[in-house]
């Protein structure tokens, strides 16, 4: 049964909502169902520079005009929450960018075979390890580190040769009404939005597999 994901590598409920699948998907597999996942890009913030000049507060304060206490209030939050998927988020260090190039990458690794490799590296180096995302040489530094050439990585980055396959995603998820990631479309058929409770993921999973 095919599983397709839209999401955004600067979305921290993106990484979250991938915890929570990953524990449905093991759930799902145990009681004999298998699934075949395919990651979509989605770019929640196409407007923002490579090198954002400020913090994550910062860019969130001019982005969602919320007041600075506020942003690090929900930060805060966050932090504590993707604990307990097991993840470090660490968003003082975090290096706020703009991601078509990363959503390129995901493309390239993808045609690699080394898709969901690619999207967890660029997850918890952004999230987690405060790394670069938006640049073609530190991209090439990660995708080298989950086993990719360097040189045919930055060949395939600098070329933009993945940059149609980025904005034909964008433009199924507009077919689809998706407005915000993660979203999960199970079967072509049963959509779920955000990073739900496993639990909801299986109930989905489990009825698209009975076919309802």
């Amino acid at each position: 049964m095919k599983v397709d994901i839209w999401s955004d590598i600067a979305c921290p409920w993106c990484f979250i909502g991938k915890r929570r699948f990953e524990t449905a998907a093991a759930e799902f597999a145990a009681s004999g169902g298998q699934l075949e996942v395919e990651l979509h890009s989605f770019e929640l913030a196409p407007d923002t520079p490579v090198d954002f000049d400020g913090s994550e507060i910062d860019f969130l304060v001019s982005h969602k005009g919320m007041p600075a206490a506020q942003v690090e209030q929900m930060l805060d939050q966050m932090t504590h929450l993707a604990t307990t998927e097991g993840l470090s988020y660490n968003f003082d260090a975090l290096q706020h960018t703009n991601t078509v190039k990363a959503h390129e990458l995901l493309h390239f690794a993808k045609s690699k075979g080394r898709q969901h490799e690619m999207s967890e590296r660029l997850f918890a180096a952004y999230f987690e390890e405060g790394h670069h995302i938006g640049r073609v040489d530190d991209l090439a530094d990660l995708a080298v580190e989950i086993g990719l050439d360097r040189d045919e990585t930055v060949e395939a980055l600098t070329s933009e040769r993945f940059l149609p396959a980025v904005h034909a995603d964008k433009d199924q998820a507009v077919t689809y009404g998706i407005s915000g990631v993660p979203f999960f479309v199970i079967d072509g058929r049963l959509g779920v939005s955000g990073a739900q409770d496993p639990s909801v993921f299986v109930d989905v999973l489990q009825k698209a597999a009975a076919g309802e």
